[in-house]
């Protein structure tokens, strides 16, 4: 194994530390761990869109949810006009 530094962003220790702890492992574990899946040809997101659209309407007795607009988002229709 190699050591190596870098810097992060406050943001970005603060939720490494939190996910390494909800994983009961080290800042490091969650660092290889991110950078293997970065790294890994199977990362693509074209077998990710593959599977959502063989899938897609596969369960057409559900309905969609609905959702109701929230109040920032009738603000914003508000001021948009």
């Amino acid at each position: 194994m190699q050591r190596t530094n870098i810097y992060l962003q406050e943001r970005q220790a603060v939720a490494l530390d939190a996910l390494a702890e909800a994983r009961g492992v080290s800042r490091a574990e969650v660092i290889r761990d991110l950078i293997d899946r970065g790294l890994d040809a199977s990362s693509d997101t074209s077998a990710d869109l593959a599977a959502i659209d063989e899938t897609f309407g596969g369960a057409p007795e559900f309905a969609a949810a609905s959702r109701q607009p929230s109040e920032r988002e009738r603000h914003l229709e508000e001021i948009a006009g």
